[in-house]
């Protein structure tokens, strides 16, 4: 992170007080109108480069990182857009692979704030958070310039904020039940509204799909006559080893095979991810070769900060932002696969709003015991009811509870010291991308502390 004056700090804050104000991001009206106008009115910053689009339900934001690390790697300048955020809301406006600086920021929204009164003056609705950071993303990027945006969907598809772009190249991730609400209660439902990213004549590359959303992803895909790649017919992976700090993959492209491929992360999920992002880059590039090095370098680089990410050694704490059953399962898997831990604390904190049940069904497997907690989001669910919730499944022996994520990594931190035992004992994190996003400012400054 550069160095930031405290005018400028200030400055960004009260941007970001500014956007919050707003219509919140887990509140949406499903309909392009507000983004259209808003765009036209900035003159179509999002279409003054061409633009990779990613969207599907769980590995968006990893998958996003890793096109973006291989697209920088060869040589293009690159604008990300991502969401939502861990610790501070610009990382999800990131240029050549950093965050946003703060004189970039305060820039661009100094550009665009006018346009945004205005668009709230027009229509019934205000503009929402999502959709002013989105246009001030499309905005940055136009003014930096980029080569490339690499855009994630905030929420579904077809009426998200971000589907003003027009994609050389959709990606669609694996589609599981999440934001049901909003987007359908089957998965097929689901799949329609996500598969409106495929553009006209575009190129869509498809990981892994349950049948039922595979058959509305293609439906789509042939509607509007889009080239498709899926995982396992077009490209594959061809092998996976566990490596130190990692793994190694061979993957399967649309036109040659990659080997030697190293990705510092932790999972089999990532090894999907980092295929289907390869394969978006080949699509891009259409008919010129990828260059073997910059491959292999842009997935070295490659972070995915909050996804397995190991934040502490001795004890080792893991922190992962499973937000639904399907994250869970994953993390759940890497543990048992990837990691030798005699046993495994956890902490959880989740949104009221989830598939809360189901996803302690999937910890409850590497978990021994859990401590649950809230964080800071007006809607965590309260320790009470979770708590009640947990013992159900983990048994009440098992099952411990502290207010806060700073209170639970406390005790979870006094837990780990056996004095006696040669065990080795893990401390997961998980549950919700705000847990993650604040356990790590605790434990960043935690742990610095001891450094010193």
């Amino acid at each position: 992170m550069t160095h930031i004056s405290p005018e400028d700090q200030a400055r960004v804050d009260a941007i970001e007080q500014a956007l919050l104000a707003r219509w919140p991001e887990t509140r949406i009206e499903p309909t392009l109108e507000r983004i259209a106008a808003l765009v036209d009115m900035l003159g179509s910053p999002q279409l003054t480069y061409p633009t990779i689009h990613i969207g599907g339900t769980n590995g968006k934001t990893t998958t996003s990182r890793m096109i973006d690390s291989l697209l920088f790697e060869m040589g293009l300048r690159t604008g990300r857009f991502t969401s939502p955020h861990l610790e501070s809301f610009l990382e999800r406006i990131a240029i050549n692979g950093q965050p946003i600086g703060a004189k970039e920021i305060i820039f661009s929204y100094n550009d665009i704030a006018a346009y945004l009164d205005l668009m709230d003056s027009q229509h019934k609705h205000p503009i929402s958070f999502f959709e002013a950071i989105t246009a001030l993303a499309f905005a940055a990027f136009a003014e930096h310039p980029i080569d490339v945006g690499v855009i994630e969907v905030g929420m579904g598809g077809l009426w998200d904020a971000t589907n003003v772009v027009d994609a050389d190249v959709s990606v669609i991730m694996p589609i599981g039940l999440d934001h049901t609400e909003y987007l359908g209660e089957t998965l097929a439902e689901i799949a329609s509204t996500k598969a409106g990213i495929i553009k006209e004549g575009g190129f869509v590359v498809l990981a892994q799909q349950e049948p039922e959303c595979a058959v509305e992803l293609l439906k789509q895909a042939a509607s509007v006559g889009a080239d498709v790649a899926r995982e396992g017919i077009e490209y594959s992976i061809l092998s996976r080893s566990i490596a130190v700090g990692g793994q190694l993959l061979a993957i399967q492209g649309i036109k040659e095979i990659y080997t030697d491929i190293f990705i510092p992360l932790h999972g089999k999920h990532q090894a999907s991810n980092a295929a289907a992002a390869l394969v978006a880059v080949e699509a891009f590039f259409g008919d010129q070769d990828l260059d073997i090095d910059a491959v292999r370098a842009g997935f070295a680089n490659v972070t995915s900060p909050g996804r397995c990410e190991v934040v502490h050694r001795d004890p080792t704490v893991i922190l992962d932002a499973a937000h639904n059953p399907h994250g869970a399962a994953a993390i759940a898997e890497t543990i048992q696969s990837e990691f030798t831990f005699d046993e495994v604390i956890g902490i959880f904190a989740a949104m009221g709003d989830k598939d809360v049940r189901g996803i302690l069904l999937e910890l409850e497997q590497v978990m021994d015991s859990i401590i649950v907690t809230s964080n800071s989001s007006p809607r965590a669910m309260d320790v009470l009811a979770l708590e009640g919730l947990a013992a159900e499944i983990f048994g009440a022996e098992r099952t411990f509870s502290a207010l806060t994520v700073t209170e639970a990594i406390d005790k979870a931190l006094k837990d780990c010291v056996r004095p006696l035992s040669e065990d080795t004992i893990g401390i997961l994190l998980t549950g919700s991308v705000v847990t993650v996003g604040e356990a790590r400012s605790i434990l960043r400054k935690k742990f610095v502390k001891e450094e010193k």
